[in-house]
């Protein structure tokens, strides 16, 4: 089942259910969607992934912004759009996961120091993209180099 024939599923169910905050979650997915399809780029699962991980980074970082200005009440319909969109990305790794898959990239690129982070980053980004966020990635590698 494709992502699009898995959305008019959801969206289906979730308009049968009047679950009105699943629901403008689910249509901001189709929209982005059909903007990737439009755009000329590759409709690759790839591209899918990297749009719906796009749609999640700016749900929380909205989040993060409404707690800072005291709007619990908005920053709570973020986070469950959030939550809702993170259900058609790939299962994330662990802390302890990304620390091991990390480790044999630092073994791989032969880093020593922060110095070396960018080598490592660069590695990480492409073998760990879609299971990890790149923020995870670098704060891990900081941790582990520094």
């Amino acid at each position: 089942m494709t992502l699009e024939e898995k959305l008019n599923a959801d969206i289906k169910t979730a308009m049968l259910a009047k679950d009105a905050s699943k629901l403008d979650a689910l249509r901001a997915i189709k929209s982005a969607v059909i903007l990737l399809k439009t755009s000329g780029e590759a409709h690759t699962e790839e591209a899918e992934v990297k749009m719906l991980q796009r749609l999640v980074k700016q749900r929380k970082e909205s989040a993060d912004i409404f707690i800072s200005q005291k709007r619990d009440d908005l920053a709570a319909v973020e986070m469950a759009q959030a939550a809702v969109i993170e259900v058609f990305l790939p299962k994330q790794l662990s802390e302890e996961e990304l620390k091991e898959a990390l480790k044999s990239i630092i073994e791989e690129v032969g880093a020593k120091s922060a110095a070396d982070m960018g080598k490592v980053m660069g590695a990480a980004s492409k073998k760990l993209a879609g299971i990890a966020e790149g923020k995870a990635i670098s704060n891990m590698v900081k941790q582990l180099l520094g």
